[in-house]
């Protein structure tokens, strides 16, 4: 019997020829054949829609899985808002110190802008940055010349009037002893005419003489009297001319010194030099570049002593009340990490410095360890400034305090159930706060504000 074959999953079906050579078996057989084909084609539909539903429900508990779990999450936050964490009054140990930024400076006088005080072109710069230099040492000259004609005029000018002094001091006096001769001749001519007149009005009385003799002797007397008045006068106005022009010679001289030291002052400003010992910061100026003096004076250099710093610590409103003079702080710097400075509180600064709305007081270290060729100005500092330690204290977290209407307020629990009530705090050691009053020990306070539940 030949058969033909198809697909792998269906069975051979025999051919009409086949049939017709046995008669006897066509009707039998080909029915068990079909009978048996429909069976094995069915089972085999029933297998897949097995298969299909198996995965259908697979996928169906895949996505019910994630989805349950993508909501728990959510549904464990939302009872995790509902119920605040708490902690207890405690009391603890206040570390004794107070964290703060700040950077390295110079201190008040340890920096200055080298100027010019007069205009004129600069002739010599003898300073580079970096160089070091001595208090009085020449960092750069200005132009000369028209400062020291200037000096010379004026030291003319003091020759002149020295001579003048001389002059009234050497000549006045001679007037006025010629004066004084005078006036002792006129004295003496005013005696004897004084005399004559007595004897010529005896005479007279006695008939001894004649009255042209007495009226001649009363003329000679009244001359004597007259020139003895003009020559005290005349003593008079030499002695005072003499005064006088000698204070204005000497007051002349005065003023030609004084004019000539103000030249020499100004010639003294072309020759510019170090106030400070330190070192070059900064030039700001070239050799012949011209600078105009105005309001403000040019400035050539900046000179830095280094050997005159400081820490200006930034610290917190909160911790400034805690500061006070004379304590001990330590710092360092990213540029030694390793290297601890010690130093002291100095300085508070009473303004405030407020930075993106944030309170800070500038808090002055002076630096006791030795830092010559390690510290430099703008460095970064991390400060660390040592308080007095305080024991014992009561003290909640600080995110348990809120602050509403200008007080502090913490949430007690009372009964399972929040309960607000201000209190006064005291110091803040990191996430700390101190309690002074309105709360007592083993309270249990709400670490965050209750929600409000909606009507």
């Amino acid at each position: 019997m030949r058969t033909v074959c198809t697909e792998p999953d269906r069975v051979a079906v025999p051919t009409s020829q086949a049939l017709d050579a046995h008669p006897a078996a066509s009707k039998t057989g080909v029915s068990k054949t079909r009978l048996r084909a429909t069976s094995t084609h069915t089972a085999q539909r029933r297998k897949r829609k097995r298969r299909f539903w198996v995965l259908a429900l697979a996928i169906v508990a895949g996505l019910s899985a994630v989805s349950i779990g993508w909501y728990r999450p959510w549904e464990a936050g939302d009872k995790a808002d509902a119920a605040p964490t708490t902690a207890a009054v405690v009391r603890r140990d206040f570390s004794s110190s107070v964290l703060a930024t700040g950077a390295v400076q110079a201190q008040v006088g340890a920096e200055v802008r080298v100027g010019a005080r007069i205009s004129g072109k600069v002739e010599r710069l003898y300073a580079n940055i970096g160089d070091a230099v001595t208090k009085g040492q020449v960092v750069a000259e200005l132009e000369q010349a028209d400062l020291e004609a200037m000096v010379a005029q004026r030291q003319a000018e003091l020759e002149l009037a020295k001579a003048k002094l001389a002059s009234v001091e050497s000549l006045l006096p001679k007037e006025i002893e010629k004066a004084r001769l005078d006036l002792d001749e006129a004295q003496a001519t005013y005696t004897l005419a004084h005399k004559q007149l007595d004897r010529e009005t005896l005479l007279r009385q006695r008939d001894a003489n004649t009255r042209d003799e007495l009226d001649e002797a009363e003329q000679g007397y009244a001359a004597a009297k007259a020139r003895l008045a003009i020559s005290r006068k005349s003593l008079e106005l030499a002695e005072a001319r003499f005064a006088e022009d000698s204070r204005q010679a000497k007051a002349e001289v005065e003023r030609s010194q004084s004019a000539l030291r103000n030249t020499q002052v100004q010639l003294s400003y072309a020759t510019i030099t170090a106030p400070i010992n330190g070192v070059i910061a900064s030039v700001s100026t070239e050799e012949g570049e011209t600078v105009a003096a105005g309001m403000q004076a040019p400035t050539f250099v900046t000179i830095i002593d280094l050997d005159r710093l400081q820490v200006d610590a930034y610290v917190d409103e909160v911790d400034i009340g805690k500061v006070r003079l004379g304590q001990r702080a330590t710092f360092t710097v990213d540029a030694f990490p390793a290297q601890e400075f010690v130093g002291r509180v100095t300085a508070i600064y009473p303004k405030a410095v407020i930075q993106e709305n944030v309170v800070n007081y500038d808090v002055v270290v002076d630096i006791e360890t030795p830092y010559r060729g390690l510290l430099r100005p703008e460095m970064t500092a991390s400060v660390t400034i040592l308080l007095e330690s305080r024991t014992g204290v009561l003290a909640i977290p600080t995110k348990a305090v809120q602050r509403e209407r200008g007080k502090s307020i913490v949430y007690v629990s009372v009964d399972g159930r929040p309960e607000p009530r201000e209190i006064k705090v005291g110091w803040r050691d990191g996430p700390w706060m101190e309690v002074a009053s309105g709360l007592q020990e083993r309270q249990t306070v709400l670490l965050e504000a209750p929600r409000e539940e909606p009507e």
